[in-house]
């Protein structure tokens, strides 16, 4: 049998409509949206690399609001389909995959990167094709000043913030000589500096600023210079792959006082393959999410979807990239960067009726009206500035029992 065209639509054509339709179905999707062309909407992920494990639970959040936004209608009456792409922490790597999202995929927008030079790096490309880039994690100061044309946004706060509040803490537990071992790219000179500057103060001593590269076999040389003027304590801005290293030598070789961590190591597995009887009673900070309605739904909504939601951060901060997306895109009314731009601070900035995590229904409603909303994240205000930064409250962790706890969130204005 030979299979060509019947009644204008060819067997490859059909099947990907059929299967674009069946996926839609399972979904939840109306079968309304099955019929019609998608929106695509691109992620821009670590699956591999220093940051691989973090990469699929915050890839999560931004699915949860894709499929909230579908159960709402879609956007512009279409479905959203995510496109996701490994950054592999990697700036050459994400680059090139910010590649295929804007010239293959064709996205409006993409939500990424995580590790913040890998974020700059992909803006070479998002920028110049007017494609509206939002990364849920990417605290390097930098994105602050980038010229950007106004394509760059991100959903969780500058580590000028972080570094305010962990300097602050650092000095609350007492510690009057700190040293900082931090990865040398623009998320760990970022954190270290603003870190330092908040401790000194404080009136806190540093001794010393240590900067590493990513994939050395021993650190014994960084850990020699930042600990050869017995601080009372060694912060470190690492991720887990080179932080775990670097946790272990140094108590290898005789360290006897405390750690100060922050979000780049805030995951489960650092205590298996650390030692809890090591780590136990170690501080840390990180962008964290206030507790609102929006935030108790987006809790309620990931179990229903994913199970628990794990102890990482900028799960929240996905959602949020995701659902000012969304919203920009339909007060804008067309599928385009440009419009998302033009749009977003309208739908995720004062002054509006509050619109909660997931309701995007009654948001579209609204808009479809011409009335004003003000959505809340699930992270907290997502009040974009003239930057594209937001401010939400940054958390206070603690590694007690063998486990990441939460100690209590403070929001930083300055």
């Amino acid at each position: 049998m030979k299979y060509g065209k019947r009644n204008g639509v060819n067997r490859r054509e059909f099947i990907k409509t059929t299967g674009l339709a069946a996926g839609a179905l399972a979904l939840g999707v109306p079968q309304v949206l099955a019929a019609s062309r998608p929106i695509k909407i691109g992620t821009l992920m670590p699956y591999t690399g220093a940051l691989a494990a973090y990469g699929p639970a915050i890839r999560n959040g931004a699915i949860l609001a894709a499929k909230h936004i579908n159960q709402a209608g879609g956007l512009l009456g279409r479905e959203v389909v995510l496109v996701q792409r490994d950054s592999q922490t990697s700036p050459q790597a994400a680059t090139d995959a910010a590649q295929k999202l804007v010239q293959l995929d064709k996205v409006p927008a993409f939500i990424g990167a995580l590790s913040s030079g890998v974020s700059l790096a992909a803006s070479s490309v998002s920028i110049p094709n007017k494609v509206v880039q939002i990364s849920p994690a990417s605290t390097s100061p930098q994105l602050t000043a980038l010229e950007d044309d106004g394509y760059v946004f991100r959903t969780c706060p500058s580590d000028a913030l972080q570094g305010v509040v962990a300097g602050k803490l650092a000095k609350d537990l007492g510690f009057k000589k700190v040293s900082t071992i931090y990865v040398n790219n623009a998320y760990g000179v970022g954190l270290s500096h603003e870190f330092s500057k908040s401790f000194k103060k404080h009136g806190g001593k540093v001794t010393a600023e240590v900067p590493y590269e990513k994939g050395q076999p021993s650190y014994r040389s960084e850990l020699n210079k930042a600990l050869k003027e017995k601080p009372d304590c060694l912060a470190l801005f690492s991720y887990p792959e080179n932080g775990t290293t670097i946790l272990r030598q140094a108590i290898e070789g005789g360290y006897k006082g405390k750690f100060l961590l922050a979000d780049g190591m805030k995951e489960p597995g650092l205590i298996d393959n650390v030692g809890a009887k090591y780590l136990n009673g170690t501080y840390g900070t990180a962008p964290g999410s206030k507790s609102t309605k929006s935030n108790e739904i987006f809790t309620a909504e990931y179990k229903k979807a994913f199970g628990e939601l794990p102890p990482k951060p900028f799960i929240t901060n996905a959602y949020d990239a995701m659902a000012t997306i969304g919203l920009a895109m339909q007060k804008g009314g067309k599928a385009t960067g440009a419009s998302i731009r033009n749009n977003i601070r309208s739908v995720s900035n004062p002054p509006g009726e509050k619109i909660y995590v997931g309701e995007f229904e009654k948001a579209f409603d609204l808009i479809k009206k011409g009335a004003d909303i003000d959505y809340v994240g699930a992270a907290g205000d997502v009040d974009y500035d003239k930057d594209g930064d937001v401010v939400t409250p940054i958390e206070i962790w603690k590694i007690k029992d063998g486990k990441l706890t939460h100690v209590r969130a403070e929001e930083v204005k300055d």
